[in-house]
This record gives C-alpha cells, structure tokens and sequence, in this order.
C-alpha cells in the first residue's frame, strides 16, 4: 500500500501533477482565482500595448528617470540603464545555465568564483551612490555617471545576482536539484562576461528595434526575478519546500497599485531643476 503511494506520488510529479498533492483542491483554486483577479485588474489598467506593459513592470521596481535611461526615438526604455544591465544580467545568466543543462544546479559555484561577481556587485553599489550623490549640489563626483557604467555595473550586479540566487531558489524548490554548480570554472566565468560584453556592445550601438527589444527582455526579467523570490518565499510560508512550483508571482501588480496610489502617474520620477 504504502510502495503503491510513493509510485503514485513520484509518477505525479514527473508529469507535473503535483500540486494537489502538496495543497489542497480548495486552496489551489482560492490562489489561482485571487491571482487571476489581481493579474486580470493589472493587465485592464496599466498602459496599453507591449511597451506600455513593459512599462508597468519596470515602474514596479524602478525609478525610471529619463536622462537616465536609454531612449528610443524619446521614448525610454521600461527600466533605467542601471536596471536594464541588471535584469539583461538575469536573463543572460539563466539562458547560459540553461544552454549549459544546470538550470537546476542546487550548489554555489566556488569561493573565486563568488569573490570576481562580489567584485562585479561592490562596483555596482559605488557607481550607485556616486550617481544617487550626484544628484545633490553639495556633492563633487568622484567621477562622472554615465549611462554606459550604470548598463555596465548593472549588468555585472544581475550576472552575480542570478549565479548566487538560483542555486538557493533551486535548493529550496526542487525535490532533487542537481548536485552541480552553475558555474563550475573561472572559465567558464570568463564566457560568461563575454557573452555579457557583446550584449552591452549590441545596446550600446543603440540600433532602435535592438533597444526595444533589450527593453522587453529586462522588463522579463524583473518578471522572472520576483518569480524566483516569490515562489521559493510561498513554498517557505506554506511549509512545502524542496517540492516544485508553478505559481506566478503576485508582487509585480501589487508594488505598482502601491506606487500609482502615492504618485498617481505612471511615468518616472522628474529630477529637480
């Protein structure tokens, strides 16, 4: 009997049925209507259109200033430059594990490895306050902000964010994540940023359909991002970890209501003078 309930369970979960083992029907139902009404009212009142959803996203998680932004035709994009590198840094990570069959890796990648991507984060945090000091007159810049080091320094904060953050997210979700590291060598790190430089290069030439098309792909990636921290957050809460997981996350409506309700606009903030 009890042999006949673990094959039931195990074949289950191979076929992706899994989630009524794990919760009951009742409880299934109340989140996948509550999360089809909040999504369903986020979808009717954000702006129309691919960009203007895009646009709903990054104003979730982003300031999104104008001058410092990456612009086409006047247009900015969803997400500052800072915000764009950091969730291109996502997205690139994620499809590189992938292509490189660890997108289930569930083991940090070694110290060397994590000490270059805390370099790669500690530039990101010191050109982040130089360019947030610069906004006050008092304040003599160590050097000038740009929005090439905000893409730069952006992009090498998700690339580390995503390499420590999977793994955990893999740790916590799945049954049996793989007993390997995303990134098993300096090597492999080195292509890695490789891959990365190219993508900076191709926003930088700032061809228009190529930004816009970066514009939807980081705006995927604040997607992707919560969807990581708010699956592994829900399977904590409801004590089901190391089970997989198919729910979206929820967070992305709720921060913009948030946001619309104290700023009542959905466009960025305006920098004084």
């Amino acid at each position: 009997m009890l042999h006949h309930h673990h094959d039931t369970a195990t074949s289950a979960l191979e076929t992706g049925a899994f989630l009524p083992l794990l919760y009951s029907r009742s409880t299934a139902w109340i989140i996948a209507v509550l999360g089809g009404l909040i999504v369903g009212v986020w979808l009717f009142s954000t702006p129309s259109g691919l960009l203007g959803k895009a646009d709903a996203i990054g104003y979730a998680v982003c300031h999104r200033i104008t001058v410092r932004s990456f612009q086409v035709h006047d247009r900015p994009l969803p997400l500052c430059a800072r915000c764009t590198g950091t969730y291109l840094g996502v997205i690139t990570g994620l499809l590189t594990f992938a292509a490189q069959g660890r997108l289930r890796a569930g083991r940090l990648p070694r110290i060397r490895i994590l000490v270059v991507l805390l370099m790669g984060a500690v530039a990101y945090g010191v050109d982040g306050l130089n360019s947030y000091l610069s906004l006050f007159e008092a304040y003599s810049p160590i050097y000038q902000p740009t929005n090439t080091l905000r893409l730069i320094t952006g992009y090498a904060f998700g690339l580390a964010m995503i390499t420590v953050v999977a793994p955990v997210f893999n740790m916590m979700v799945w049954r049996e994540p793989q007993p390997t590291t995303p990134l098993r060598s300096m090597k492999e790190l080195a292509a890695l940023y490789a891959i990365s430089a190219l993508v900076i290069a191709a926003v930088l030439i700032q061809v228009p359909a190529l930004l816009i098309a970066f514009g939807l792909i980081s705006a995927a990636g604040v997607l992707v991002m919560f969807g990581v921290v708010g699956s592994a957050l829900f399977l904590t809460l409801t004590r089901h970890e190391n089970s997989a997981t198919r729910w979206r996350d929820l967070v992305i409506p709720v921060l913009d209501a948030v946001r619309y309700l104290f700023t009542g606009t959905w466009n960025g903030f305006t920098l004084p003078g």
